[in-house]
């Protein structure tokens, strides 16, 4: 099982030169460093540390996740926020459990005594209610159903087609936003009745960039994904 540690980034220098030593090379079989572009030196800092990098043709995670996946050589993905939110700690003991059969694994902010540091009054109860609303419909036993930080097969990536752009287009043209795909993942992972589980671990608070959610947003147009897969998607085994 091969590994690949892909690494979305825009504008996150301080959260890079903090975060990215403390990632042991031998930990994943690659670090891909996906830029989106940014003016503050990230890419020119991943590249001194010797990462592959890749830059960004079009905007957006989920572009990044898309353009990334064709420069990586793991058939595993493990998805990772270098602005302090993911602890590097737990990269082991993800991939440890992948290699035990799991389609996903997620580092859960919310079980075995994790916390998340960097939730507010509104992300934390949303986090709990849209988590629990996948589980109730698709019988699920998700614990954080929307953090970056998990790893996947990344065959599934296609064969739930995450990279066509069909599948955001109309909460996009409605809501005028670019949709990620976590809550996705989740979704059809659920529905595909596959192989996942949670691990725990701390989501620590951001060090500097800004913070990119669009809570209403991202938030209506997860609302419309979910209860649109409930109703229609279906998974094609062996796409």
């Amino acid at each position: 099982m091969k590994t690949t540690l892909l690494v979305p980034t825009l504008n996150e220098i301080d959260g890079m030169r903090e975060v990215m030593p403390k990632v042991k090379t031998e930990w994943v079989d690659q670090i891909l460093i996906v830029d989106g572009q940014s003016t503050d030196g990230t890419a020119e800092y991943a590249r001194s540390r010797g990462y592959d990098v890749v830059v960004q043709k079009k905007k957006g995670l989920r572009f990044a996740y898309i353009e990334g996946l064709e420069q990586a050589v793991g058939d595993v993905i493990i998805t990772f926020s270098p602005d302090g939110n993911s602890d590097p700690e737990r990269i082991p003991a993800l991939v440890g459990k992948m290699k035990e059969g799991y389609d996903m694994v997620i580092v859960s902010r919310y079980t075995g005594g994790a916390k998340s540091y960097d939730d507010d009054f509104i992300t934390g109860p949303a986090n709990w209610i849209y988590t629990s609303l996948l589980n109730f419909l698709f019988k699920s036993n998700y614990t954080d159903a929307c953090v970056m930080f998990r790893a996947w097969k990344k065959g599934l990536f296609y064969a739930f087609e995450l990279d066509k752009d069909k599948t955001y287009a109309f909460e996009e043209k409605i809501l005028f936003t670019t949709m990620g795909c976590e809550q996705l993942f989740s979704i059809r992972c659920a529905k595909a009745k596959l192989k996942c589980a949670d691990i725990p671990g701390d989501e620590p608070r951001r060090l500097g960039g800004q913070r990119k959610l669009q809570l209403f947003r991202w938030g209506t147009g997860m609302l419309y994904e979910t209860f649109r897969d409930y109703l229609f998607w279906k998974y094609e085994k062996g796409s």
